[in-house]
């Protein structure tokens, strides 16, 4: 470190760059745009995407992961209503298995990051029941809890 930027630190001016570790990144969610979002926000660390309960179900039991992020609504029909009879399709299946899989990701910090937030908050209190650490970020503020939590 520069004689200069050692000064700005104990100043108080500028605080120490400190390189994080690269991190495993999960990510369910159907939207591609979200995917190149997440790439972005993710470079240098590992990311696995799934699309659909079935291929997250095998990505997860293969992986290990220091993030998970999951959205509730995976299929067209899910972004008009809560009301489709067809959770086995949604994040909240998910949310559902890694409650019975309770050895899965137990140090892995889980953010449902979906616009949905009455679908959210199911999904957040049923992966609590296994002591998991989860929370909900509506997708306009992702990016600032990607910054804080894991700042490059």
């Amino acid at each position: 470190m520069g004689l200069f930027r050692n000064l700005l630190i104990k100043l108080g001016l500028s605080e120490p760059e400190v390189p994080r570790t690269p991190i495993s990144v999960f990510l369910l969610d159907d939207d591609e745009r979200r995917h190149q979002w997440f790439e972005k926000r993710f470079s240098g660390d590992r990311l696995e995407i799934a699309t659909s309960v079935d291929e997250a179900k095998q990505v997860l039991e293969k992986g290990r992961f220091d993030a998970i992020f999951l959205d509730h609504d995976l299929l067209p029909h899910h972004y008009e209503s809560n009301d489709h009879n067809d959770y086995a399709n949604t994040g909240y299946a998910i949310a559902e298995w890694l409650n019975v899989r309770k050895e899965l990701h137990r140090a892995a910090t889980i953010v449902v990051h979906t616009r949905n937030a009455d679908a959210a908050i199911p999904m957040v209190q049923k992966l609590r029941e296994s002591g998991r650490s989860v929370e909900y970020c509506a997708f306009p503020m992702l990016d600032i809890k990607i910054r804080n939590y894991w700042k490059r």
